[in-house]
Order: C-alpha cells, then structure tokens, then sequence
C-alpha cells in the first residue's frame, strides 16, 4: 500500500496531517498520534499494520 493510499484510509476515518520530520503525523483525539513515512515506495507490511492496528482500521467481522 502506498503513502498516498494510506492517507486516504486516515483522512476518511477522521484523522487529520501535521507536519513531521521523515514522517507525517496524523492525529484525532482519543487516538494516539500515527505517523505515517514520507517515502514514494511501498510502506512495508509491519509499518502498514501498526498504522491500522493504532487507527483501529482492522476489519472486526
């Protein structure tokens, strides 16, 4: 999943951006902060699950 794909995950759920240094960090209240690497590239997949995991984005079905 890229960069881009994810922000769209976050964005949707209700997460907003704020600067970083090599990251982006996305935040909503009663969320702990995520940040998100700014690289072009694929985030790798335990990068990926730690973001949805902390976004508590998993599918719970």
């Amino acid at each position: 999943m890229t960069k881009r794909e994810v922000e769209k995950l976050l964005k949707k759920a209700g997460f907003s951006k704020r600067g970083g240094g090599r990251h982006d960090i996305w935040i909503k209240p009663g969320f702990p902060p995520i940040p998100v690497p700014r690289h072009s590239s694929d985030i790798p997949i335990g990068t990926l699950r730690s973001i949805i995991k902390n976004a508590k984005l998993e599918d719970k079905s």
